[in-house]
């Protein structure tokens, strides 16, 4: 832990990986932070309600596995631990897209992992538990972030916890983790500060996803697959990628009428209409594990608190509470994980400052 602390008690709203990855950051400067969890978290890789896009495809680009590393030394060697898949970029997945089936092969130089957004999550979460300055609240769920008499910061945050009961807690800093940023919000709102302008991208994309067993016949010269539609549109593409436990994770992608269903019948119909029939081939015979399951997502997100005037002392909106990326390009987590480092590298220039927390 620093010897330069700035505050007594900081709290982090969710612990998905944004949240998790703002505790780390936190609590080298903060005598304790405490995370609030409105879902009960599982013990192992499996998923829960509060990340319905975890049944999905997920990787974490270079920035944010470079990231992870930073924050948790010797994250890279928990993944691989833990069964994670290494890939080599650039070599082990076949890439099909129009006029190159599949795109011309380079090593990068790079090893990605390959895995269960349960499992990277998991990982993280129990890094943060061993240290001791880092409590996880489960079933709590953040009300309010209540105000200073003056209004012009944070003092405390009220929440539901896990017996139906209300506490309040004294926070010398809020970080907003929850995704969708309605603490911050509603903060504002209270406090009669005006809402930030936001950039909506709308984008209309619907998911499938299904999960099999890696075939012992498999195709030898690929790890994963990915198949982008035809041009302009771009319909119809398919995202395989291996997942610890010898399973494929295959996600099927389509914009505004051309989702794919949910059934298994519509969902392999689906993968047999792509442009190549890579994905269809490797899967028709495989064993499923599992139901398919569905995710959209209608639009991409960004509110730019930067353009106030003036913020509130002591809250931090995070992660999703700022943007919300398409996740077809996979920026989210890794994004999350660089916020972070930058709010770690922040807090360690201000902690020589005055006023820490200050403007």
């Amino acid at each position: 832990m620093s010897s330069t602390l700035i505050g007594k008690q900081a709290v982090v709203v969710g612990a998905g990986m944004a949240g998790l990855a703002a505790a780390r950051a936190l609590v080298d400067y903060f005598e304790h932070v405490v995370v609030l969890e409105r879902d009960t978290l599982p013990l192992d890789a499996s998923h829960r309600s509060g990340t319905p896009q975890s049944r999905h495809v997920h990787g974490l680009l270079g920035g944010g596995q470079g990231a992870l590393g930073d924050l948790f030394p010797g994250f890279e060697q928990d993944l691989a631990a833990a069964g994670a898949v290494p890939l080599r970029v650039g070599l082990d997945a076949r890439i099909e897209t129009p006029g190159y089936d599949p795109f011309p092969r380079r090593d990068l130089g790079w090893i990605a992992y390959s895995m269960s957004r349960p499992l990277i999550e998991l990982i993280v979460r129990e890094r943060v538990e061993q240290d001791a300055n880092i409590t996880i609240r489960q079933r709590c769920r953040a009300r309010l972030v209540m105000p200073t008499p003056d209004g012009a910061g944070v003092a405390a945050i009220h929440f539901e916890n896990g017996d139906g009961k209300n506490e309040t807690l004294p926070a010398d800093l809020v970080v907003d983790a929850s995704g969708r940023g309605n603490l911050t919000s509603v903060f504002l709102e209270s406090i009669g500060q005006r809402q930030p302008e936001e950039t909506v991208i709308g984008v209309d994309i619907g998911y499938a996803t299904a999960v099999f067993a890696i075939p012992d016949d498999n195709p030898a010269d690929w790890k994963g697959v990915r198949t982008v539609g035809p041009a302009p549109q771009r319909r119809g593409g398919g995202l395989m990628l291996p997942l610890e436990g010898d399973r494929w994770m295959l996600t099927l992608g389509g914009r505004r009428g051309d989702k794919p269903p949910g059934d298994w019948d519509g969902f392999l119909a689906y993968a047999q209409q792509l442009r190549t029939p890579t994905i269809y081939d490797a899967v028709k015979r495989a064993e499923r594990l599992g139901e398919v399951a569905r995710f959209g997502f209608p639009a991409s997100v960004c509110r730019h608190f930067e353009q106030l005037e003036a913020f509130p002392r002591g809250l931090l909106p995070f992660g999703d509470a700022i943007c919300r990326f398409n996740p077809i390009y996979g920026h989210g987590m890794s994004v999350a994980a660089q916020e972070a480092c930058l709010l770690h590298r922040l807090l360690r220039k201000r902690a020589e400052t005055s006023d820490p927390l200050g403007p």
